[in-house]
């Protein structure tokens, strides 16, 4: 797979697009895996993982999307 950016060979692809990535394009940041509810508190708390390869071109939006159609 090729860089996205440079056509250089990729060293990871985007956690969030898929798109292939070098070293020199590669950035980083938190990438939400699971959203639990505590009982014991009675909230939502999130796993995250920190440093997750991402590509600075795809935008990941901030905010959930209701999806009515699966409840």
């Amino acid at each position: 797979m090729l860089c996205w950016f440079c056509s250089e060979q990729a060293r990871a692809t985007c956690r969030f697009c898929g798109r292939g990535i070098c070293a020199d394009h590669a950035r980083f940041g938190p990438y939400l895996l699971q959203v639990t509810r505590s009982l014991e508190r009675d909230r939502a708390e999130a796993l995250v993982v920190e440093d997750a390869v991402q590509c600075g071109t795809c935008r990941p939006r901030p905010q959930p999307v209701a999806m009515p159609e699966l409840d």
